[in-house]
C-alpha cells in the first residue's frame, strides 16, 4: 500500500496559490484514477484506490502547511506502510522553474516549511518526494507572500499541465520504481521533449 500525500494550506483563499500545488496534484491524480477524496481522517481529506495495481491512499493533510508531518504521522501509523518506500510527498519548490518536475528519494526541507515538519516527525529524510517548480521568487518579494500568491492565468496552465505530468510521475513510481521514474521524469520540463 502507498500513501500519496499531497502538501497544501485547506480554504478556499488558497486555493489556485503556488503553496498548494500538492493539492492539486492529489485533485488531478483522484479524478483520472476516478478515486473520491472526501473523508475527513487522520487530520487529511483522503481517498482510498486502486493505481498501477496498487492500493493507495490519497491524502491533503488539513494541518495548514507547517504542520503536515502530525498528518502524515498519523496516516503512516495507521496504515502501518513503509515509510522509506511507499510514502510519497507532493510538494511546491521555487528552486526550479514553474512547471519543472524532480522525483527524489531522499533529501533535506530545502527550506520548505510542510517537508521540514514531515521529516522532523519521521526523524529522517527518507522518503520519495515529487517536487513541483513554481518558480523563483522575484526579487524584492517576500517568500510567504510569493508562495500564497495565486498563478496568473497563464502560469496555472503550465502548472495544470505539470500536475497532469506528475500524476503520470506517480503511476510510473508505483509501476517501475522511483529510480525509473526519475530517469523519465527529471529535468524535464513542460513543453520539450528534453
Amino acid at each position: 500500500m502507498y500513501i500519496i500525500v499531497g502538501l497544501g494550506n485547506p480554504g478556499k483563499q488558497y486555493e489556485n496559490t503556488r503553496h498548494n500545488i500538492g493539492f492539486d496534484v492529489i485533485e488531478k491524480l483522484a479524478e483520472q484514477e476516478h478515486v473520491a477524496v472526501l473523508e475527513k481522517k487522520h487530520m487529511a481529506i483522503i481517498g482510498k484506490g486502486i493505481v498501477e495495481g496498487q492500493k493507495c491512499i490519497l491524502a491533503k493533510p488539513q494541518t495548514f502547511m507547517n504542520l503536515s508531518g502530525e498528518s502524515v504521522r498519523q496516516l503512516l501509523d495507521y496504515y502501518k506502510v513503509e515509510e522509506t518506500s511507499e510514502l510519497i510527498v507532493i510538494s511546491d519548490d521555487i528552486s526550479l522553474d514553474a512547471g519543472q518536475i524532480r522525483i527524489r528519494k531522499k533529501g533535506s526541507a530545502g527550506g520548505h516549511n510542510g517537508l521540514k515538519d514531515i521529516i522532523a516527525h519521521l526523524g529522517h529524510e527518507s522518503f520519495i518526494r515529487i517536487k513541483m517548480g513554481v518558480g523563483e521568487k522575484p526579487a524584492g518579494y517576500d517568500l510567504a507572500d510569493y508562495v500564497l500568491g495565486h498563478f496568473t492565468s497563464q502560469e496555472r496552465k503550465v502548472m495544470d499541465e505539470a500536475a497532469a505530468r506528475a500524476a503520470d510521475a506517480i503511476r510510473a513510481i508505483l509501476a517501475k520504481g522511483p529510480d525509473a521514474a526519475m530517469n523519465d521524469f527529471n529535468g524535464k520540463v513542460i513543453g520539450t521533449d528534453c
